[in-house]
């Protein structure tokens, strides 16, 4: 795939035609980073804006304890990064790749000049962040107030978005033909990070929640499966 057709997958420039792509490549150096890289660091003093191209990138903070906070996984398409005065669920985090990821940076000078002929991706722009503020607001009040139970299940429904895919696992047409797989693997320990809550009762919710049919997860190295239906059920029966 040549480096305009990835630019074309990254959510901000989906709407560029081909030769608008093609003068951004100069601008946008790509990068292939190996699995467990600090991409970025609240200590990098450079203002660049990153793009996910291939691969997961995990955001995630310290606690005073130095303990690590998951607080997003991103895919492709996604941006995260400091441009000036607008930040991309970025500011005071490391930004790590999950697995081996490719990732292009534009510079701050260099994306003002892309906003200043462009302003009609400088308003995708705005409407990517305002969606993100959004979305990181809605995550930290569920965190806040939460149970265990509902954090659980709103992470299920919000990993369902980005990463679900669907199929059907047989057996009963009407109950099983949507389930949605996860296309990231998530360890107990990481979920548990991910939610402010420890590992041991992550899995007790997550066998409660097999034993509910909400989801279902055949070995340790099977990727966890989820059922949006019974998974809206469970979650509005917490409301």
């Amino acid at each position: 795939m040549d480096k305009s057709k990835f630019l074309s997958r990254i959510d901000l420039f989906q709407k560029l035609s081909t030769e608008e792509l093609m003068q951004i490549e100069p601008i946008a150096p790509m990068n292939t980073i190996k699995k467990g890289t600090i991409i970025a660091s609240p200590q990098h003093g450079g203002k660049l804006l990153y793009l996910v191209k291939s691969g997961k990138v995990r955001l995630y903070k310290l606690s005073e304890g130095g303990k690590e906070l998951t607080v997003d996984l991103l895919r492709v398409g996604h941006i995260f990064g400091e441009i000036g005065s607008f930040t991309i669920s970025s500011e005071n985090m490391y930004a790590e790749a999950w697995e081996d990821c490719v990732i292009c940076t534009i510079n701050k000078p260099q994306f003002e000049q892309l906003m200043r002929e462009k302003p009609e991706l400088a308003l995708h722009f705005i409407e990517i962040i305002s969606t993100r503020l959004k979305e990181v607001e809605e995550m930290m009040e569920h965190m806040a107030y939460g149970s265990v139970r509902k954090r659980l299940l709103y992470l299920l429904h919000k990993l369902s978005e980005k990463f679900g895919s669907g199929f059907s696992m047989g057996g009963n047409e009407d109950t099983d033909r949507k389930w949605i797989e996860l296309e990231v693997k998530l360890t107990h320990q990481e979920l548990a990070s991910m939610m402010g809550s420890i590992r041991e009762t992550v899995t007790e919710q997550l066998t409660e929640l097999a034993a509910e049919g909400v989801v279902s997860k055949e070995g340790l190295r099977k990727p966890l499966r989820v059922h949006p239906e019974r998974l809206k059920m469970a979650w509005d029966a917490c409301r």
